[in-house]
C-alpha cells in the first residue's frame, strides 16, 4: 500500500539536500566555543546560517538566537518577557499554540500576570480594534503574542498591522511565527515585532532545531545559564548539525517560494473542490479553504461524528490531523475548536485538519477523497441501520 502523507503543519520530510549537508556538517566535530581550528570550523558553520537567515529577515546576525524549536523559543520569550523586562499584563488570544497558551497561563499563576483574551468571531478572525482599546486601558508594562498564520485552521493575522499598534502604544510585541517562516516572505525591518519564533522541521529542515528573533532594543536575557553561547542569551553548546540543516532548508524553501506557494495553492483549491462535490454537507473551518489563508493548511468539518477518523484514514494509507499535533490523542476538541463551533455543531460533526507541501500531489487528493467519500456513506448506513 502506496502511503500518503497529509500531516505537513505538524512536520515536513526532510529534505534531501538538507540531510546530505548536516551529514558533512557532522565530521566537524569540534565545539564552537573552542579557540581551536576544529572548534572554530563548527563555529563558522553555525555563524554563516546565522547571517543567512539574518538577511531573509532584514536584520542583524545578533538578532537570531539558535533554539531547539518554536516552542522553546516561544517559552524563552514570554517568560523572559515576565522574568527580566517587567511585564506585568498580556494580551494573547485563544487561538494560539498550546506552548504560547500554557506558558502565559503558568505566567499568570506563578507571577499574577494579567492577562487579557481577544476574543475570535466565528470565522476565527481577531479584530485588531479591540487590541488597541486594551492596549489604551492600562499602563501597565504589556506583552502582546499573537501567532501570525493558525496551525489549525490557517487564519492569517495582519502581523504588520499588530505590530505597530503596539509600537505605538508602547507594548512589545511577540509572535509566534512557526508555520509560516519559509512560507512567507517576512521583512522584520519593515515589521517591528520584537519577538519572533521558529521550527525548522516546518519547512523540511529538522527536528530540534530552531531560532529566536530577539529585537536588540528589547533587553531580553537568558533563561538558561551557564554559558556564553548565542550572544549569553542561550547557554548550551549548540547543535550544529541542526542548525546547518535548518539554515539549507530555509535556503531551499526561500529561493523556491512562488513555486512551492504557486504549487500548493493549486493543489489545496483542487481539494476544496473536489471534496465539496464528493461529500454534501461539508464545510471549512476558519478561512482555511479561502485563498488568503494559509496555504499549506485546510481544515474540514465532515457532516457527521467520528472520533475514529483519523485511525480509519491512517489504517487506508492516509496520514492527516484531528488537530495540531500537540494535541494529538486528546480526547476533547481543541481549543481553537471551542472557539469557533457551538456545542451543537462539535456533537454532530467531526474536524479534521489536512495540510500539503510541494511534494503533495493532485492524486493524493483524489485519494484522500475516494477514502472520506467511504467512509461518510458507511457512517449514512450505519444511521440508517441504528
Amino acid at each position: 500500500m502506496d502511503k500518503i502523507y497529509l500531516d505537513n503543519a505538524a512536520t515536513t520530510p526532510l529534505d534531501e539536500a538538507v540531510i546530505s549537508e548536516m551529514i558533512a556538517a557532522m565530521r566537524s566535530f569540534g565545539n564552537p566555543s573552542s579557540t581551536h581550528s576544529f572548534g572554530q570550523d563548527a563555529k563558522i558553520l553555525i555563524e554563516n546560517v546565522r547571517r543567512n537567515i539574518a538577511g531573509y529577515l532584514n536584520v542583524s546576525p545578533s538578532e537570531i538566537v539558535f533554539t531547539s524549536c518554536g516552542t522553546e523559543s516561544n517559552n524563552m520569550i514570554i517568560k523572559s518577557c515576565v522574568y527580566h523586562l517587567g511585564v506585568e499584563r498580556i494580551i494573547t488570544s485563544p487561538l494560539e499554540h498550546k506552548c504560547v497558551a500554557e506558558t502565559i497561563m503558568e505566567m499568570k499563576s506563578r507571577n499574577g500576570v494579567e492577562v487579557i483574551y481577544l476574543r475570535p468571531d466565528k470565522n476565527g478572525d481577531l479584530n485588531l480594534n479591540e487590541l488597541e482599546t486594551a492596549l489604551k486601558a492600562s499602563d501597565k508594562k504589556t506583552l502582546v503574542s499573537l501567532m501570525h498564520a493558525n496551525n489549525e485552521i490557517g487564519n492569517i493575522l495582519d502581523i504588520k498591522k499588530a505590530a505597530l499598534i503596539c509600537k505605538e502604544n508602547g507594548a512589545l510585541y511577540h509572535s509566534d511565527t512557526v508555520q509560516s517562516m519559509a512560507h512567507y516572505p517576512l521583512d522584520f525591518s519593515e515589521i517591528p515585532v520584537d519577538f519572533a519564533s521558529c521550527s525548522a522541521h516546518k519547512f523540511h529542515g529538522p527536528k530540534g532545531s530552531g531560532f529566536a528573533f530577539i529585537r536588540k532594543s528589547s533587553g531580553l536575557k537568558s533563561l538558561i545559564t551557564g554559558g556564553p553561547q548565542e550572544r549569553s542569551l542561550r547557554a548550551g553548546t549548540e547543535n550544529v548539525a541542526g542548525i546547518v540543516g535548518l539554515g539549507k532548508a530555509m535556503d531551499i524553501c526561500i529561493h523556491n517560494m512562488e513555486r512551492y506557494s504557486s504549487h500548493i495553492q493549486q493543489v489545496k483549491e483542487y481539494a476544496v473542490n473536489k471534496i465539496s462535490a464528493a461529500i454534501p454537507g461539508i464545510k471549512f473551518n476558519g478561512r482555511s479553504a479561502e485563498k488568503e489563508s494559509l496555504y499549506t493548511v485546510l481544515s474540514l468539518l465532515l457532516p457527521f461524528n467520528d472520533p475514529l477518523i483519523g485511525l480509519k484514514l491512517d489504517m487506508k494509507g492516509i496520514a492527516v490531523s484531528q488537530g495540531s499535533a500537540c494535541s494529538s490523542g486528546a480526547s476533547k476538541p481543541s481549543m481553537v475548536m471551542m472557539m469557533i463551533l457551538d456545542d451543537e455543531e462539535m456533537k454532530k460533526t467531526t474536524p479534521l485538519r489536512i495540510s500539503f507541501s510541494h511534494l503533495t500531489t493532485i492524486q493524493e487528493i483524489d485519494s484522500l477523497t475516494a477514502a472520506l467519500k467511504e467512509i461518510a456513506e458507511n457512517q449514512a448506513i450505519e444511521k440508517i441501520n441504528v
